[in-house]
């Protein structure tokens, strides 16, 4: 089953076009990433996802309802959402109301308490350090809230700008942990990330984007095999 199904998306910029024509799905339950350089268009498409910038043409379907067009708002609340390059946390504010910020949402905030104590299970250096001001934490520590405070929106998808971005090895490898727990549990997660090597091991399905195209697709294995992505991504 279909759970997000993009026909034909095209995304401008003013003049400038960035998206070309593209289109994939994901499947309920599934890991999907999409990879590509710097540039390519692929922080562009999850911000088109989540209805932060429009569509110039083609259509976003979320379980068979069309979600293009509509504010971030009601996208959220439909069930999807969104862990941002770069964590974009309050930096003043502490642990604990980063993460009760998530919880906003009508249908979320009566059950904010035991979504919490989820996430602390996830995290429990976020409760060790809850009172603390997110700016004092490391950027591993941030990543967690980023992905808590997502979690707190109990999403049905959920999706990844470069989680891995800034991060330690150790922290790199405990995130991706995070994601394929997560996974595992039955969410459906759209990853875009640039570590290809760790990406290309933890997803079901690929999708490569270049220059706002989607230009190559297949199982992690596939594209591990492809040549063409060995030498653009992987460096052999």
């Amino acid at each position: 089953m279909k759970v997000l199904d993009v026909q034909s998306i095209s995304v401008k910029y003013g003049d400038i076009q960035a998206l070309w024509d593209i289109s994939f799905s994901v499947a309920k339950g599934q890991l999907v990433a999409l990879i590509g350089a710097n540039g390519a268009g692929k922080t562009t498409t999850l911000k088109a996802l989540c209805g932060l910038i429009p569509v110039a043409g083609g259509e976003i379907g979320y379980n068979g309802t069309v979600t293009s067009g509509l504010p971030v708002h009601k996208v959220v609340d439909l069930g999807i959402t969104l862990v941002p390059e770069g964590r974009q946390l309050f930096p003043k504010m502490s642990v604990e109301d980063n993460l009760l910020v998530g919880a906003y949402l009508k249908r979320t905030h009566s059950k904010r308490s035991q979504t919490l104590k989820k996430i602390y299970s996830i995290f429990p250096r976020l409760e060790e350090r809850r009172t603390q001001s997110a700016e004092t934490l490391s950027g591993g520590e941030q990543q967690m809230v980023a992905i808590g405070r997502a979690l707190m929106q109990d999403p049905q998808v959920i999706m990844f700008d470069e989680p891995s971005l800034g991060l330690s090895p150790i922290m790199v490898q405990e995130v991706f942990k995070v994601i394929q727990d997560l996974h595992r549990e039955g969410l459906t997660i759209f990853l875009v990330e640039q570590n290809v090597h760790q990406t290309l091991k933890v997803a079901d399905y690929c999708y490569v984007m270049e220059n706002g195209r989607i230009v190559g697709q297949g199982t992690g294995k596939e594209l591990e095999a492809d040549q063409s992505i060995r030498e653009a991504y992987l460096g052999f």
